[in-house]
């Protein structure tokens, strides 16, 4: 891409959403020192113009520079916009970003990629037409824990991975409540839930480190423990609802691994993902790989989202020698340019820099992502088929 500021618009920068990622995450990763002479805001596109020019109030954006849609056709129409970021919730992600990359612009979207996977295959289809570079927000791959992990099993301390093992709790703050705005995580149709989100984007940073699972061998038992979720108010703290889910709250995979120089044949995954907070003093991940002569264990007491916000407890990966028993943790580090911004924001910073400076290695790729979204399609829509049985 061009060394002269890259022209962005926003989807989704809302002084009004539910939800707040577009505000959390990539507001301040374009905004930050280091990304200023790399990204230039031109535009917000929201549901109105009145909208957008409402968030460019909020966020102190220039009026006189950024210019306000509430038509994405409108946005893609613009030349002076190069790259465009959606942050809308999931089931709006399809019909926002198409224009866009049937024009040819740079796209970054947000992870899910879309509510289903026809819609996810229409867009790669027309991004190959097109010409688009398109990435998408699975950034937890990059994020320091997952590298870490993934060079200390590279570099051969535990010989060859036999197995790897991930128990996880997380997805939502409550294992039977949800909040207003996020009600919607109860409806399968919307595309966004603690599923295809939380378990999502761990299942993916599982699988960059130890390769993808072999199709055929995997077994997905999924499970709604709790059909009949309460509705509550954040403000009030107060029950205001109820709704009946049809989103699974259990995820149990077990499958097989390929042969590599990292990893024996036939090599077991085993996943186990439930929504909500874990036993009082366990942690909300451990994912432990185990190899011929050691084991690997990152443990993360306070969140499985380790590409955003699960550090308000330090995470830790350690190491266990088995010829000699010794533990001994290893450390991790942020980057020198990720301290620039919050934590939550630190992943997302660093895919945005690597699509800004044309790094292919340092975000994932549309099509990268479409194979991510049609594997956990595969075991949602198992799940469907034996429901209607």
């Amino acid at each position: 891409m061009a060394a002269t500021p890259i022209r962005t618009a926003l989807i989704g920068l809302s002084s009004s959403a539910i939800t707040n990622w577009a505000s959390k995450a990539h507001l301040p990763a374009l905004q930050s020192p280091s990304a200023r002479d790399l990204f230039e805001i031109t535009a917000l596109c929201n549901s109105s113009v009145a909208a957008a020019e409402s968030a460019i109030r909020t966020y102190q954006l220039d009026p006189a520079t950024v210019r306000a849609y509430g038509s994405p056709d409108d946005l893609a129409a613009d030349p002076a916009v190069d790259l465009v970021i959606c942050n809308t919730r999931v089931d709006k992600h399809y019909e926002t970003v198409l224009p866009s990359i049937r024009a040819g612009k740079t796209v970054y979207i947000e992870w899910p990629i879309a509510s289903s996977v026809a819609q996810v295959e229409e867009l790669l289809a027309v991004a190959r037409e097109s010409g688009s570079t398109v990435a998408v927000g699975l950034q937890g791959r990059f994020a320091p824990l997952v590298q870490t992990v993934r060079e200390v099993l590279q570099s051969g301390r535990i010989g060859r991975l036999l197995s790897t093992e991930v128990r996880a709790f997380g997805g939502t703050k409550d294992r039977e409540i949800l909040p207003v705005g996020l009600k919607y995580f109860a409806d399968r149709s919307v595309g966004g839930n603690p599923i295809t989100i939380g378990f999502g984007h761990l299942i993916d940073q599982v699988q960059y480190v130890v390769g993808n699972v072999i199709p055929g061998t995997d077994h997905a038992h999924l499970q709604v423990q709790r059909p009949d979720v309460r509705i509550r108010d954040p403000q009030t703290e107060e029950i205001v609802g109820q709704t009946r889910s049809n989103v699974p709250d259990l995820v149990s995979l077990h499958g097989s691994l390929p042969e590599s120089a990292h990893s024996v044949r036939g090599a077991s995954l085993v996943a186990y993902y439930a929504r909500g907070q874990p036993h009082p003093g366990d942690p909300a991940l451990t994912w432990t790989l185990t190899g011929e002569i050691g084991t690997i264990r990152l443990t993360s007491r306070s969140g499985t989202v380790l590409q955003a916000d699960g550090y308000a407890e330090a995470p830790t990966i350690v190491v266990h020698d088995h010829a000699t028993d010794a533990v001994e943790e290893i450390p991790w580090l942020w980057s020198e340019t990720q301290t620039t911004v919050p934590v939550v924001a630190r992943s997302v910073y660093s895919c945005l820099v690597s699509l800004a400076k044309g790094q292919e290695d340092g975000y994932v790729s549309l099509e990268d992502a479409a194979g991510r979204a049609q594997q956990i399609g595969r075991w949602l829509d198992a799940f469907a088929a034996a429901e209607e049985q």
